[in-house]
């Protein structure tokens, strides 16, 4: 297990840009199974989980060439089904949420998919009845094996067909769309979710030759077609980088230009910085956070005080609450989080109250942060990343507090955030990886 040593208290300035977007990533990466054509995807991160997928594509019978840094081609002419249903690769899905929109691919080219225990992150609930819906929608049969957490998915030919989903799920909107562009017959698909990572899968597909509609919204439309071909891919930015680094900036006083950022697809989350007190300078392709000493929260128009809370696109990411949360423990003024979507998300302010943060954790969904105006640093402390967004709101904390903090388990900062240490340090951050 890998520990991060952080001397805290350095300022940050300079440039940086973002890795491309993890979410993206994962999805895009799928959906090379749907054609055995060759694809090829740029500005891929190279972290834990995304290699982890990368692994389980070649497993599979795909021909994956690294092209350069973050630079893929995958060739999935011959897949192996077999493989597809063994123990080794339900190991290696359990380990793994991302691997869950393997199904709808694998369904649509070889007729069959399992479905097992999907992994990530500890943060609660995470179900799968809205990608195994989908798929029964979409005419499959179902076998399951819930003592295992086995789920076998059969069909001879899809067909399309009208669905509302109960849950706007990412993972499930995009399983459900890898699916029905094969199906015969027109799918649509309503309270789907159109987050920037499902935008951009559509329109990777539609370059393939899918026939999508709706795009952007929460009613698609598509046509089924018999084949995709091959297609060059970038993917964007990561959003939940760029309001991390915001987010480091705002602590740590020097001053952060983030370059190669498209603002138009980051939705409301410069809005929900600003709501902090924040100042922000927006560019073509960069947004500066300026030094300042002091940032005061917003409140409502009646008086009352700031709520942030998160919700499906194009409403607040939950990946974000965790950092907003470490900047509001040095604004002035008080707001409350709500965290709607996983129970155990906010359990890691345990750890910053415990540094000298105010916090009030009032359940497993809702936190009230009264602000320290900077008159009280935080205070270093040895710590254990518990999931990816946590550990790097735990790490931005650290940067910020008074002494010499240790994360440890910081392979799961790993699983998000692509060499951060070496990145931050080339910025002024004083980390050392043990």
């Amino acid at each position: 297990m890998a520990s991060f040593i952080i001397e805290g208290g350095h300022r940050l300035h300079g440039d940086i840009t973002p890795q491309g977007a993890k979410n993206e990533a994962l999805e895009v990466i799928c959906a090379t199974l749907l054609t055995s054509d060759e694809v090829r995807i740029s500005n891929v991160p190279e972290i834990l989980d995304v290699l982890h997928l990368i692994d389980l594509l070649r497993n599979l019978g795909v021909e994956v060439k690294r092209l350069g840094k973050g630079d893929f081609s995958f060739k999935a002419a011959h897949i192996n089904p077999d493989y597809a249903s063994s123990e080794d690769f339900m190991r290696q899905c359990a380990t793994l949420r991302g691997s869950v929109m393997l199904v709808g691919p694998l369904l649509a080219r070889c007729g069959t998919a399992v479905l097992a225990k999907p992994g990530g992150d500890k943060i609660g609930r995470r179900r799968v009845d809205t990608h195994l819906y989908g798929m029964l929608q979409l005419g499959a049969t179902l076998n399951s094996d819930t003592e295992n957490s086995r789920y076998t998915l059969k069909v001879k030919n899809l067909r399309g067909t009208d669905m509302i989903l109960d849950e706007a799920s990412v993972t499930g909107t995009a399983n459900i769309i890898m699916a029905a562009v094969l199906a015969k017959g027109t799918t649509t698909i309503y309270n789907a979710a159109c987050e920037p990572y499902v935008q951009q899968l559509c329109k990777m597909l539609c370059k393939m030759g899918a026939k999508i509609g709706g795009i952007s919204s929460n009613l698609l439309t598509i046509e089924g077609v018999s084949s995709l071909h091959g297609v060059t891919h970038k993917v964007q930015a990561d959003m939940i980088e760029v309001g991390s680094f915001i987010g480091m900036s705002v602590m740590l006083g020097g001053g952060l230009t983030i370059r190669d950022v498209n603002v138009k697809e980051l939705g409301n989350i410069p809005k929900c910085f600003q709501r902090l007190g924040i100042s922000l300078e927006f560019g073509k392709d960069f947004i500066r956070v300026p030094e300042q000493d002091h940032y005061q929260i917003e409140t409502f128009l009646d008086g009352s005080f700031m709520t942030i809370d998160d919700a499906p696109w194009p409403g607040l990411t939950p990946d974000l609450l965790s950092v907003l949360i470490v900047v509001a423990t040095q604004a002035k003024g008080t707001v409350l989080f709500h965290q709607k979507m996983f129970e155990s998300r906010l359990f890691f302010v345990d750890r910053l109250i415990e540094m000298g943060a105010q916090i009030i954790l009032c359940d497993p969904h809702r936190a009230v942060v009264v602000g320290h105006d900077k008159a009280i640093k935080l205070r270093a402390r040895r710590m254990v990343s518990p999931d990816i967004r946590a550990g790097i709101a735990l790490l931005i904390a650290a940067l910020s507090a008074e002494g010499t903090s240790r994360i440890d388990n910081v392979e799961q900062i790993d699983r998000g955030y692509e060499a951060i240490e070496e990145r931050l340090n080339a910025l002024g951050a004083k980390i050392t990886r043990e």
